[in-house]
């Protein structure tokens, strides 16, 4: 069996979106289940829209995901020489010709072709006058008038288009650059590619390169043109549905692993699976799972998928995104055994690791700051001497164990009658700074003897002060 090459060739003219993430993760887990190659391409032949910071964007959103490619990348912005090269086989092969129209009159042509209720094309006139190439000449390729043009699509079956309702398209414009249905065509026979999964977006376009394969004398590739993804609303997917650059996610706190594991999931399926590593992917990935419904776009499950494979990645794994993200907001963060501890207390509790950053804070202060409501209904007069005790039985003891800690509180409870609750919310809030944390003894074993200790007489003399002055 020959060797399976898949490309994804992005237009760098924004950031790489949702749909496009998804476009190339469907070649790369073709290509990675196969043996096989997969090929990046940059389709830049868009001058004037095309940025250089659209390509970093692309590369940058890419490395994010993981997604490497075996060949290129490669620009089509260098290879004008090439798809010189082939404009001329077909000029001289008379598969195109050279074309004087103006678009004013091909306007005008088709507005009459309409008008008569026929297609919208070229009307063919500058066809058979033999032209030679003139600054003002475009190259047509030029459309069989009898016959049909069939797409073996893998996914979404046999699609037939009739040879009369295409028209004479420029494969070569004035200025000398290539359009794109040309160069793609050439991309794919000098690159080798032998499948072409797409969005079905580019239906329209695979007859015309299909002729043009065929005029060259070329093998075709397979053609798999997969649904587009829409919104809940069933409209094409963009930000009012929450849709953004691939690296707005990241910026997010998603982890990449859950990100491709939603993408995938959107318009392919395997039994009724839902949560898959990237082994697994690879190992069960196939064209013939791809559905043919549209991908439903639904933030609210790629935000719970997130969060369990937040729970499933080990700390050591955790640490290395959560990190940046605990620096932005000032904290001397360091991979090792505290942060791996605080993310075994939160890994649980977190639908992203943004949120996990925002929730870890309070373990890398010096000093706690509390928040209002909760230091009005816990930090008052009544819970200054439980948590003085406390402090004192937990100063003296030396192994800082679960059951010692039990130890200490139940000795308070029993001196004072007061239930646990009664002393766990103050001293969270002492501990924390909020009313809500990861469990009590956890965080009192995260943060060791010291600073729990330094912690709870804050609190204390805060409610001290507070008495005083009222």
């Amino acid at each position: 069996m020959d060797t399976i090459i898949t490309r994804f060739a992005p237009s760098p003219t924004g950031y790489l979106h949702l749909g496009g993430a998804r476009t190339a993760l469907f070649n790369w887990l073709h290509a990675r289940h196969t043996g096989g190659k997969f090929v990046l391409r940059i389709e830049d032949t868009d001058t004037q829209r095309s940025t250089k910071e659209s390509v970093d964007a692309i590369f940058d959103a890419m490395e994010w995901l993981g997604i490497d490619w075996d060949d290129g990348p490669y620009f089509q912005t260098e290879r004008f020489s090439v798809y010189n090269e082939y404009v001329e086989k077909l000029v001289e092969s008379s598969h195109a010709y050279y074309c004087t129209c103006t678009s004013e009159e091909v306007d005008e042509m088709r507005k009459k072709a309409m008008a008569s209720g026929g297609k919208p094309k070229y009307d063919g006139t500058c066809r058979e006058k033999g032209l030679e190439k003139a600054d003002n000449t475009v190259v047509r390729f030029k459309i069989p008038s009898t016959g049909s043009t069939a797409i073996k699509d893998i996914i979404k079956g046999n699609i037939v288009f009739q040879n009369s309702e295409l028209d004479d398209f420029i494969i070569q414009r004035s200025d000398g650059t290539p359009t794109y249905n040309l160069a793609v065509v050439v991309d794919d026979i000098s690159m080798g590619i032998t499948r072409v999964i797409r969005g079905d977006d580019h239906v329209n376009n695979t007859p015309k390169q299909i002729l043009l394969f065929k005029a060259l004398g070329a093998k075709l590739p397979e053609f798999g043109h997969v649904p587009m993804v829409l919104g809940n609303d069933r409209k094409r997917l963009s930000k009012r549905h929450g849709a953004m650059s691939v690296t707005a996610y990241r910026d997010m706190g998603f982890l990449p692993e859950a990100f491709l594991n939603y993408l995938v999931r959107l318009s392919w399926s395997y039994g009724d699976q839902e949560f898959f590593t990237m082994d697994e992917l690879i190992e069960k990935f196939t064209l013939d799972n791809i559905g043919r419904s549209a991908g439903i776009f639904d933030p609210d499950k790629m935000l719970a998928l997130n969060a369990e494979h937040i729970k499933a990645a080990t700390p050591e794994r955790i640490s290395k995104v959560l990190i940046p993200f605990l620096k932005e907001r000032g904290c001397d963060a360091e991979e090792g055994a505290f942060i791996d501890q605080i993310i075994k207390t939160l890994n649980t509790r977190s639908k992203t690791i943004l949120e996990m950053a925002d929730s870890a804070m309070f373990y890398y202060r010096d000093n706690i700051s509390y928040d209002e409501k909760a230091a009005k209904k816990f930090l008052k007069e009544a819970a200054l001497e439980p948590l003085k005790m406390l402090a004192e039985n937990l100063e003296a003891i030396e192994n800082f164990s679960e059951k010692n800690l039990e130890q200490a509180f139940l000795a308070v409870m029993e001196s004072t009658g007061l239930k646990l609750g009664k002393i766990a919310q103050p001293v969270r809030v002492a501990l924390t700074g909020t009313t809500v944390s990861p469990g009590i003894f956890e965080v009192i074993e995260v943060l060791g003897k010291d600073k729990t200790v330094s912690r709870i007489k804050d609190a204390a003399a805060f409610i001290a002060d507070g008495v005083n002055q009222s």
